[in-house]
């Protein structure tokens, strides 16, 4: 299931960027990004508000009535989870409906007079372009988005294993384990998605492509970060989950969403007309290739406590 799941969302991820990067407007990239990002929050807020809306469990109860008001948070986050990805799926079906109408009016607009179809006006637009072509344009921009989401890769594994700095006994809901670590990936997720919402700002620029390549590696120094949390409660030595919410995650999402929207966003301006469509999907694939990548190297820290 995982797998079949991951080759769908890679099919669909690439012909989307690719479909995307055909009308030759950043922004419609830019759209992508910060969709990904939505998707990252929802199901975080889902699971916060589903352990929450759970009763508190009795501590005088015995282990039955424990395990039983556990498994009733469980369904009702796994079910809650399904249900927000469900609609929002749903409403993306019928959002791109107007974008692929649009689609088709450009490609008919450009027909030439012996051309009939809007598919046969599509097929003479592009060109086949080869891997390494798209390489020697694209090679600074493709490795920082393969480094940006490889060292972004990271975070699941410390993410899951941090919990807060006040003992369990003594902390709110919100700061108990079954919460607090839905609660970290969701601030992640929020900096990720505020910096990618940045992108569109006039201000903001990315840079050439080099120093987004640089920029890639230095946020690789968010990682020894975590090492100053507190890992499966074993204490931390700055104990403050303020520290590591607000700096820690907040940035690093940040940094992520602002450096893979300009990844993503400026390849355009270095590809010709015809290869917008593959250049989409080539730089679709490195960012696959590095969130594949981080999550092997990830392993190394699968056994950090």
């Amino acid at each position: 299931m995982v797998f079949c799941t991951s080759c769908a969302t890679g099919l669909c991820q690439n012909g989307a960027f690719a479909f995307a990067a055909s009308f030759g407007r950043p922004e419609y990239i830019q759209a992508i990004m910060t969709g990904q990002a939505i998707a990252g929050v929802l199901p975080s807020v889902a699971q916060i508000v589903s352990v929450l809306a759970v009763p508190e469990p009795d501590k005088w109860a015995d282990a039955t009535s424990e395990t039983a008001v556990l498994a009733k948070e469980n369904t009702t986050s796994a079910f809650i989870y399904f249900l927000t990805a469900t609609v929002i799926s749903t409403s993306c079906l019928f959002a791109v409906l107007p974008l692929v109408r649009k689609h088709n009016r450009i490609i008919e607009g450009q027909m030439l007079e012996s051309i009939t179809s809007v598919q046969e006006a599509e097929q003479s637009k592009r060109k086949v372009v080869g891997m390494w072509t798209l390489y020697k344009k694209l090679h600074w921009l493709a490795a920082a988005v393969f480094l940006c989401f490889c060292v972004t890769m990271f975070m699941p594994v410390f993410t899951q294993k941090i919990v807060s700095v006040v003992p369990s006994d003594q902390a709110p809901r919100l700061l108990q384990p079954n919460a607090f670590i839905p609660l970290g990936f969701l601030v992640w997720n929020l900096g990720d998605l505020f910096g990618r919402l940045t992108t569109l700002l006039p201000m903001s620029a990315g840079g050439s492509p080099i120093f987004l390549f640089i920029f890639s590696i230095i946020r690789g120094g968010f990682i020894p970060l975590y090492f100053l949390c507190n890992i499966e409660n074993n204490g931390a030595v700055i104990k403050s989950d303020i520290f590591y919410l607000f700096v820690i995650q907040l940035f690093y999402g940040a940094t992520n969403g602002w450096l893979g929207s300009y990844c993503m966003m400026d390849y355009l301006a270095y590809v010709d007309d015809g290869e917008r469509e593959a250049a989409g999907g080539f730089m679709a694939v490195n960012l696959v290739a590095g969130l594949m990548t981080g999550s092997l190297m990830s392993f190394a820290a699968a056994g950090v406590k």
